[in-house]
């Protein structure tokens, strides 16, 4: 039995994703960056995590090490109250090993509350089911869980669409839109025709921009084909996809920010962002970024 049919039954339910529909004509926004390191957080920082927001609503995409304080304070809330949905990319810790505790963080918070919608490849649940003392059942009673990727559904104002990227663990990237609104976010991956579809048109456009090799000494990558980007490939994927502006993210701990955006900039025409923690971009016509507040 797969994970997605023994979910349901436990769930009660055999509902597929896709089920809300809801529409908007607003614009704008914004994204705020949780955290921008790869592999482990640098000090002071934290690994993969944003927030954004639109129209309304509230959707998280990762949550690796060292986020979740930061969501905390954003939200206002030990609890974790005002979140519509997460997405986590894959199961890498450095992008989900805080999903952890934003569960504790509902269970023992708010166990009477709806469970909140996460939309996450199987193995990312599979490996939040391992961590929790109490097993699936507590799990589910927190995350209402969708599988990616899947067919294009709604969260709320946004239109969610994904696809598979090449990485070590199966990796979903997506794209949030709203009419006058699109955010496309790589999670991790190595280079893929793909991406140009993913961040086609995109007002902004998160990439994997690792570059571990940019670091002296560090670990050798596996032999095979590259299951990151480095920066100039980042600004390849945007320039391919004709996205407005490019926010550059997952640095290799220690790595040189500004150099990764001079190679960024050398392959892609537009506006290139670096993701720093607490940076606010606002997103729609001509949106500026900025410290979030």
């Amino acid at each position: 039995m797969n994970l997605w049919v023994a979910w349901n039954e436990l769930s009660g339910t055999s509902m597929r994703p896709g089920a809300l529909g809801c529409q908007t004509e607003s614009v704008g926004g914004r994204l705020v960056v949780l955290g921008s390191c790869g592999a482990w957080p640098e000090p002071g920082r934290a690994c993969s995590g944003f927030v954004l927001e639109h129209a309304g609503a509230r959707v998280v995409l990762d949550l690796g090490y060292g986020t979740l304080p930061r969501l905390l304070a954003l939200l206002g809330s030990s609890a974790a109250d005002g979140i519509d949905a997460v997405i986590v990319t894959h199961a890498h810790p450095d992008h989900m090993v805080d999903l952890h505790g934003l569960l504790r963080a509902r269970w023992f918070g708010r166990r009477s509350a709806a469970p909140i919608p996460l939309h996450a490849p199987e193995p990312v649940l599979a490996r939040l089911i391992s961590l929790e003392d109490d097993g699936a059942d507590v799990v589910r009673r927190a995350f209402d869980w969708h599988p990616l990727p899947a067919p294009p559904q709604q969260i709320g104002p946004l239109r969610l669409e994904s696809m598979p990227l090449p990485h070590y663990l199966p990796n979903s990237g997506v794209r949030l839109s709203a009419p006058g609104l699109t955010v496309a976010y790589t999670g991790d991956t190595g280079p893929d025709p793909g991406l140009a579809e993913l961040g086609r048109d995109a007002d902004l456009y998160i990439v994997d921009a690792t570059d571990r090799w940019q670091r002296p000494g560090a670990p050798a990558v596996p032999s095979g084909p590259s299951l990151n980007l480095t920066a100039r490939e980042a600004g390849e994927a945007a320039a391919a996809a004709g996205a407005r502006r490019l926010l550059l993210t997952h640095f290799w701990p220690d790595n040189d920010r500004q150099a990764a955006r001079a190679a960024a900039e050398a392959a892609f025409g537009g506006e290139v962002l670096i993701a720093e923690e607490d940076l606010e971009v606002q997103l729609g016509p001509m949106g500026p970024a900025g410290p979030a507040g």
